[in-house]
């Protein structure tokens, strides 16, 4: 997914003007936790949401078995080598969409500025609420709270003066806790944190910048706007201004992206079908997921194949009308990846974008014949 391009200056953080006030919510093992609400028997235990004990991929873990090292993304296998007494349980995304829209819901009793990220998580601008509440903590505590009650659930939050700032704070007292970055704070918070830990660096790119001596947000800092673009080109200006604790992306409510993706480097390559297969369906069912949650279709679907060597390929399938469900974004990125094989090299990462997006049409309008066109 590329990464989000704030408008940068080289300046700390503006704290003349009225300062906005962001809140991160972020639902605690959300799918794991949806799955030990509805069944008792579940509860306490170590959960894997998707896959199974001989293949597949872990799409979500409850916190009981990520204690074992159990985490998204990870081979079935794999997982429950690490907790043989792992439970699998295949997803239910209606009802994880269902428990999303009542969350959101909640959001709308304080702002009208909520851009969803997935179903269980969200941008909400609290700056000038409709409850003229001016302390965005106690906003986010009440959100919290009223979720609990509502459906059951645990959410986490974080709340500073900028998304990339309330995104990293939503993590620091997980589970069912809130934190906040204050502007004072920001900019040191960003310099001793681990560039691995930014929202926005992936694995590959976490390599790249540690191989450019860059390890932490303060090594980051150092480096000047032009190397920054020279060597990670549009994304440049965003390390470089995340690396002073600016961002001055605005929430933005019901946007349509331009593309939505995911992509996943594997700790060890890949050579044969069935395990690509297997670790690009979380991909594929993140993106689904997302657009989904939004009310977004798509017509283009690419699959983005880097080699050992750091080679890439890209494939692209575009439809005449936008993929209808889960199963036909399947069909068609499996059509795709069965076309590289057999392959002459190692598979180090995978990735799945949509693009061509636009809003879904009413329920009630008849279902379209997909057909392929390119």
């Amino acid at each position: 997914m590329s990464q989000p391009q704030p408008v940068i200056c080289d300046r700390t953080p503006n704290t003349t003007q009225k300062q906005r006030k962001i809140i991160h919510i972020d639902m605690d093992a959300y799918y794991a936790s949806v799955e030990q609400r509805d069944n008792p028997d579940l509860r306490d235990k170590p959960v894997a949401v998707g896959g199974s004990e001989a293949r597949g991929v872990v799409a979500a873990a409850s916190y009981e078995a990520r204690k074992f090292g159990v985490h998204s993304a990870m081979p079935s296998v794999t997982a429950k080598r690490k907790c043989p007494d792992l439970i699998f349980v295949k997803p239910r995304f209606d009802v994880y969409k269902a428990v999303s829209m009542q969350i959101r819901e909640i959001f709308a009793e304080y702002t009208s500025m909520i851009e969803p990220l997935s179903l269980d998580e969200a941008y909400l601008d609290v700056t000038d609420n409709l409850k003229g509440i001016e302390i965005a903590t106690e906003i986010a505590r009440e959100i919290r709270a009223k979720i609990k009650a509502a459906t059951g659930l645990n959410a986490s939050a974080g709340i500073s003066y900028n998304k990339f700032l309330a995104k990293m704070a939503s993590d620091l007292n997980k589970p069912n806790g809130q934190a906040v970055i204050t502007p004072k704070n920001g900019p040191a918070f960003v310099e001793a944190l681990p560039v691995k830990k930014f929202h926005g660096v992936g694995p590959a790119t976490a390599e790249k910048m540690n191989r450019l001596g860059i390890e932490t947000g303060a090594d980051l800092k150092v480096r000047s706007l032009d190397l920054l673009i020279e060597h990670f080109g549009k994304s440049g200006p965003y390390f470089y201004g995340i690396a002073r604790g600016i961002d001055d992306r605005q929430v933005k409510p019901n946007r349509v992206r331009k593309s939505v993706g995911a992509e996943d480097t594997f700790m060890a390559d890949i050579h044969s079908f069935d395990p690509a297969r297997a670790g690009v369906q979380p991909l594929i069912e993140k993106v689904w997921t997302y657009c989904d949650a939004n009310e977004i279709s798509a017509k283009t679907v690419t699959l983005k194949v880097k080699y050992a060597n750091f080679s890439q390929v890209t494939r692209s399938k575009t439809v005449a009308l936008p993929f209808g469900s889960l199963a036909d974004l399947e069909n068609a990125v499996n059509l795709l990846l069965q076309a590289i094989f057999p392959v002459s090299r190692g598979i180090r990462l995978l990735g799945v974008t949509l693009s061509s997006l636009e809003r879904k049409v009413a329920e009630s309008e008849p279902p379209q014949l997909l057909l392929f066109i390119k």
